[in-house]
């Protein structure tokens, strides 16, 4: 029989590179903006737009966490976002903020009530920002960027290089522990099925073996170190108790957030 003719779609832990994951993300991304924006839209502040910036599916909000510091007058930039819900608030807030992503389908979702709010959206690699140094006061990103790149010290370092001295940086990402947990929201979803220490990332790949989509995972201690290489001082590692009453999204539930964290937000300055 014919190879070719056999081999399926795959889904497994195995090492990535940095080409193959931009264009796997960026791909994916694109494919899916429509439908991610009619899932989670609502959740993420469409229902109410300008409502507030949510910084996970365990629903801790900026409105509440207050991680960004002051936001009135000053220059901000959200890296990985989506449509912009988030930036959209930080401009309710006084700010002046550019919003940008890899995926151009998830920025046109986003790009008549950016308009609206007055945030520019510019497409482009979070490893390689197309901004001078020092120019923002913020740089923040929701689940953005950092778990969908190889490399995410180049990212950090460029969050970095374009935060003014002085400057916050907040991200949010899948908190580490969930990597030994299955996918999963009920039961079977507490049970350690793999090692939290395996940096493989999730691939999955389409019958030609071409990647689709990849997740990467850090430790705990690998976000520190990466943060401190990148040049940032650590002030915070929150790690939100669940909010969202009987929401699921994803492995994300009630039942799994209410015993383990599902997410980590790391919360560091530029010195």
């Amino acid at each position: 029989m014919d190879p070719e003719q056999t081999a399926q779609p795959s889904v497994g832990r195995r090492p990535v590179g940095a080409a193959e994951t931009v264009a796997a993300q960026r791909s994916w991304w694109d494919t899916e903006a429509a439908e991610y924006r009619r899932e989670h839209g609502a959740f993420l502040g469409d229902a109410r737009p300008g409502s507030d910036l949510v910084w996970g599916p365990d629903g801790l909000r900026e409105q509440e966490a207050h991680l960004l510091g002051e936001l009135e007058g000053r220059d901000v930039l959200e890296v990985g976002a989506g449509a912009a819900q988030c930036a959209r608030w930080v401009a309710g807030r006084g700010a002046r903020v550019v919003a940008t992503d890899l995926s151009l389908g998830m920025l046109r979702e986003g790009a008549v009530p950016a308009r609206a709010a007055g945030v520019p959206l510019v497409q482009c690699d979070a490893r390689v920002l197309p901004f001078p140094d020092a120019a923002f006061d913020v740089v923040f990103t929701s689940y953005g960027a950092l778990p969908f790149v190889a490399d995410a010290g180049r990212v950090l370092a460029e969050a970095a290089r374009v935060l003014r001295p002085g400057g916050r940086f907040v991200a949010s990402v899948p908190h580490p522990v969930r990597w030994a947990l299955p996918d999963v929201p009920g039961p079977e979803g507490l049970t350690v099925a793999h090692s939290y220490f395996d940096r493989n990332a999730y691939v999955e790949a389409d019958e030609h073996g071409t990647v689709t989509y990849a997740e990467h995972h850090r430790t705990v201690g690998d976000w520190v170190r990466l943060l401190v290489g990148a040049g940032l001082v650590v002030r915070d590692l929150v790690e939100p108790e669940w909010r969202s009453g009987d929401a699921v999204w994803g492995g994300w539930s009630r039942l799994r957030g209410e015993l383990v964290p599902g997410t980590l937000v790391l919360v560091a300055d530029r010195p």
